[in-house]
């Protein structure tokens, strides 16, 4: 009877949440399949665009799997206009950006800014982009599962993709030679790669013919997971979410595992408070020149409402300044600020009440630990530039643990 009575509580609990959900949920006057505008993006963030389409305009949608992986469709899909249909693109990053650029597509969803090469190519053709955060994604590191490794620290990723690190049982692992495997330039995963992991100092060039079976340069993320099934000893990146949603359990299941970095696991959790070390911006980008009249122009504006982050944690994103505001509630159910956030070297801690047994220590981007000691009110952290972990500790106990950056 207690049993029965707790599930009837919890529907009508789901119940009441979904309907006030359903009234809190704003779309956009006036915009139907005719005015929808033309959207295109990366591979990974070709779902979100389907899933806003089906919010913004009503319509049923489902994720579907297959043998390739997992993608999200429009149900009733027999029932749209062919030209509704066309207006979806999924180009992939560079492509998309390009695409956008040339004035071929009205509004793109992608998981980095412009490349060097790309910021050239719209300079030549006299255009400039508007490039929004509006969710955040991760970079994961996935190997065979038969690989006994199961976490690295941010140094050894970078020392492995430098040529530093060659041998697996350079780092707790088999006496067997490390396959580090990298995407095509300008693919969003390997733009991505370049800045948060390797701070944008390049990594050598493996690409070989693409007929060798120690093939080091991957054209699509699919390719990923094929070849680090076939290759025991490789290693390489995927953005969480298309690793989290997109991918098939026939190729992830148990013949892909995650690492750890620096002893963290990728989630949302991880990722929404920026503790795991390899966060990344998912963009919304339009042209500078888009009429602010236009339903491109208004959807761009919508997906940074609290609507828009609604669908987008729907998607299964985390929404883009949800949950970087810097306070933590964490200690004894007290709020805890860490501000200026980014900050050019003092840092306040505030929101404390006792201090006693707080003790604190910094560690930079390559996992060295640059401060410890007693936690105290402010921190000087002018002289460590860059990326920043600040642990707050009790009893030796790990209560807060958030990204810094100085600037």
């Amino acid at each position: 009877m207690k049993n029965r009575f707790f599930l009837i509580l919890v529907c009508l609990i789901i119940s009441v949440n979904f309907l006030f959900s359903q009234q809190d949920f704003q779309g956009i006057d006036g915009i139907n399949m005719d005015n929808y505008p033309r959207v295109d993006g990366s591979t990974s963030t070709n779902p979100l665009n389907y899933i806003v389409a089906a919010r913004l305009l009503n319509l049923e949608y489902e994720w579907t799997s297959g043998t390739g992986g997992r993608d999200v469709i429009f149900t009733n899909q027999g029932t749209m206009p062919w030209v509704f249909r066309m207006k979806f693109q999924c180009s992939q990053t560079h492509n998309a950006i390009i695409n956008l650029i040339d004035n071929q597509t009205d509004l793109i969803i992608v998981a980095r800014k412009m490349s060097t090469d790309e910021k050239e190519y719209a300079n030549n053709a006299g255009v400039s982009l508007i490039e929004t955060p509006i969710a955040l994604d991760a970079l994961d590191f996935i190997i065979n599962a038969q690989n006994s490794v199961n976490s690295l620290s941010v140094e050894q990723i970078q020392n492995i993709y430098l040529g530093n690190i060659t041998n697996w049982n350079e780092i707790g692992g088999a006496d067997e030679p490390i396959i580090p495997f990298i995407r095509n330039a300008n693919s969003g995963s390997q733009e991505m790669m370049n800045e948060i992991v390797m701070n944008n100092t390049g990594m050598p060039d493996w690409t070989v013919s693409l007929s060798d079976a120690e093939e080091h340069t991957l054209w699509s993320m699919s390719a990923v997971y094929e070849e680090l099934i076939l290759h025991p000893n490789g290693i390489c990146f995927t953005p969480h979410y298309y690793k989290e949603y997109m991918m098939s359990n026939i190729f992830t299941g148990d013949k892909i595992k995650t690492l750890a970095i620096n002893g963290i696991m990728s989630d949302k959790i991880s990722i929404k408070n920026n503790i795991y070390p390899f966060v990344a911006n998912v963009y919304v980008s339009v042209r500078s020149d888009l009429d602010q009249n236009s339903m491109a122009y208004k959807v761009y504006e919508w997906l940074q409402t609290k609507s828009g982050k609604d669908v987008i944690n729907e998607s299964g994103y985390v929404p883009y300044g949800q949950y970087a505001s810097g306070i933590i509630e964490r200690l004894n159910n007290q709020y805890i600020q860490i501000s200026p956030n980014p900050t050019e070297g003092i840092i306040k801690i505030r929101g404390i009440d006792d201090y006693s047994n707080l003790t604190y220590k910094i560690f930079n981007s390559i996992g060295q630990m640059v401060q410890s000691g007693n936690l105290k009110q402010t921190i000087d952290l002018s002289s460590s530039k860059g990326l920043n972990i600040l642990t707050i500790m009790k009893n030796q106990t790990i209560v807060v643990r958030e990204k810094i950056i100085v600037e």
